[in-house]
């Protein structure tokens, strides 16, 4: 009887739902990170991992995409594509080398930064900490020293004060578990000394929000959280995310990978084989169902998504960046469909860069082979075409249908997936 009752659903399989575009105010961006595109780094925390060859690592940093020196070009770039939002953090290591020592220098990139962005007639998104601290922090103990905190706090005031009433969406603390995680790896920290630095987390959160909410009224601030596969999600968010939950004004997700009993290839993340994991477009859909639940007062902005390459070959499943990209859009705009308040969606990211250890794993929507080319050249990926024409339609083509097909079997949302893949095949 169930065969039959299959096989008859099979027979009867309604076409999967068109999309309507995305409302006309919906926010478009890029996404990059200090340490990851700018090059000339500072000494801190992650050049140290990167000369030490710390766990985490087999390439070291030298200049990365060197954005440094190629801000004007790359901003213009970003413009090109219609966004209206472009993503960076500002380095304490750049701006404060040594206790008490602020750098004159380091302000005045950060200056030309915002100044670029502002005379394309893009706004700034600046995240205050993208897992990089100063290398006399290090010598401190990192998120371990005692005062930590107020030092972080400190650096946070004086990047919100110098841009405050510049148009700015504030990110406080980048994927914060994704920062403890690669800490306790790289600095070797036990159970107690974890504990303490998600303790910590949560306090530099919270008061970086008051600090903005006080210097720049109006402003927006959150945290963006990295989706992890369910249940891992929601092991995670019990210490920061529902800790934090009341100092958001919206929710920041990153959302690259998704886990199934059809799709367990997520497992080669721990291994930091990316271009091996199959992505799940679907997934999307149910991460920002689950976030709505928990926060249903609050829209959501995808401040984190992409696809990784192996050094910029063809991925071995045929997938492109171009259909990687709409696949999601098609899924973001399924939520948008069903009343789940999407307010807006960043690229990761504009460039290569330096993947936290490796530059093998390639994201960018322009490839820069920086281990080849000295003069850091950007190649135009299928991406970018992509990217420019969802942009000035809000969304994915009239009638598009995904690429990749919906998993089976995901935690998420067991019995919506499974009996999805037997309807809307």
């Amino acid at each position: 009887m169930l065969g039959a009752a299959l096989a008859a659903s099979a027979v009867r399989r309604p076409p999967r739902p068109g999309v309507a575009p995305l409302p006309a105010d919906f926010r478009w961006g890029v996404a990059l990170a200090g340490v990851q595109s700018e090059g000339h780094c500072p000494d801190s925390n992650w050049r140290r991992y990167s000369e030490q060859h710390a766990p985490t690592v087999s390439d070291e940093i030298g200049d990365t995409a060197d954005w440094f020196c190629h801000v004007e070009e790359d901003v213009a770039r970003a413009k090109d594509l219609g966004i209206g939002t472009f993503r960076y953090s500002v380095e304490w290591a750049r701006t404060q080398p040594a206790p008490g020592e602020l750098d004159p220098e380091g302000f005045a990139f950060y200056d030309k930064v915002i100044d670029t962005i502002e005379a394309t007639g893009l706004k700034p998104m600046i995240t205050l900490d993208h897992w990089v601290y100063p290398g006399w922090l290090a010598d401190r103990g990192g998120w371990l020293c005692d005062d930590v905190v107020e030092l972080w706090l400190q650096h946070a005031r004086r990047v919100v004060e110098r841009y405050a009433g510049r148009d700015v969406t504030w990110i406080t603390i980048n994927e914060p578990g994704i920062y403890v995680g690669f800490e306790r790896r790289n600095r070797k920290l036990g159970r107690m000394e974890v504990g303490t630095m998600k303790r910590r987390l949560v306090e530099a959160h919270r008061g970086a929000y008051a600090l903005v909410k006080s210097l720049d009224p109006g402003a927006l601030v959150t945290s963006n959280i990295a989706y992890l596969p369910a249940p891992l999600n929601l092991i995670d968010d019990r210490w920061f995310f529902d800790q934090t939950i009341d100092t958001m004004d919206f929710l920041g997700i990153d959302y690259y990978y998704g886990l199934s009993v059809g799709n367990p290839t997520v497992v080669n993340d721990l291994v930091g084989r990316l271009w091996r994991i199959r992505t799940q477009p679907d997934g999307l859909l149910h991460a920002l169902r689950i976030y709505h639940r928990k926060a249903p007062h609050l829209p959501i902005w995808i401040v984190e998504n992409g696809i990784c390459t192996d050094n910029g070959k063809p991925r071995s499943d045929g997938l492109t960046r171009s259909d990687h990209l709409l696949d999601h859009l098609y899924y973001l705009q399924r939520a948008a469909d069903e009343g789940i308040p999407v307010m807006g969606y960043n690229y990761w990211s504009l460039t290569d860069n330096y993947e936290w250890g490796s530059y093998r794993p390639r994201f960018g929507l322009y490839r820069v082979d920086v281990l080849t080319d000295s003069a850091k050249t950007r190649h135009e990926t299928d991406g970018v075409a992509t990217y420019r024409a969802a942009i000035a339609r809000n969304g994915v083509p009239e009638g598009y249908r995904p690429v990749r097909r919906e998993a089976w079997g995901s935690p998420a949302a067991p019995w919506s997936t499974t009996l999805g893949r037997l309807t809307h095949q």
